[in-house]
């Protein structure tokens, strides 16, 4: 039994990670003709479109997308919850659990992001992959601050790592 739930539980966090995905490449104004982009359009469009219909975008801002995510969180949560046999708890806990846990897996995903970047950037500078193109879009708005701050010592760019420092720092305060 705690195999299966191992296995739901990874297969529901690659769904949440799609559409955490999708939000974050529309927030960064990614490029959607990137294959890797083209592969999380195609596994969020059949829950993002038909919200699409009835939830209006604001601004630039895709709310049926960020709805989408929200749904995809509830629905991993009360049924990671269900299996466990704890039961699903009242809707004011279910909102309180799902906003840290959702605070808790975006700052875990750039985290991991960023640790990509870092290594992608000592082991192939300058090289072009879809994945490296996506993460320069996803990193930069998070380094850029840093970097007009702390300037590269010696040719290092460690803007990276005090970033790095503070999205830990912000995870143990969650």
């Amino acid at each position: 039994m705690e195999a299966i739930r191992y296995i739901i539980s990874a297969l529901l966090w690659l769904l949440f990670f799609a559409f955490l995905l999708r939000v974050i490449l529309q927030f960064v104004r990614a490029d959607f003709r990137n294959p890797i982009s083209q592969a999380v359009l195609r596994v969020t469009n059949p829950l993002v479109l038909p919200l699409r219909r009835v939830i209006p975008p604001i601004g630039k801002v895709d709310l049926a997308s960020v709805v989408a995510l929200l749904l995809v969180q509830v629905a991993a949560i009360c049924i990671e919850l269900w299996l466990s046999g704890v039961g699903i708890p009242p809707v004011g806990a279910l909102v309180q659990v799902m906003l840290i846990d959702l605070a808790r897996k975006i700052l875990q995903f750039y985290l991991v992001a960023l640790i990509i970047y870092a290594v992608l950037s000592w082991v192939a500078p300058g090289t072009y992959s879809p994945a490296s193109a996506l993460l320069d879009r996803i990193c930069e708005p998070l380094i850029n601050p840093v970097r007009r701050v702390i300037p590269p010592i010696g040719g290092l760019d460690l803007s990276v790592v005090f970033v790095m420092i503070l999205l830990g720092a912000l995870l143990r305060l969650l």
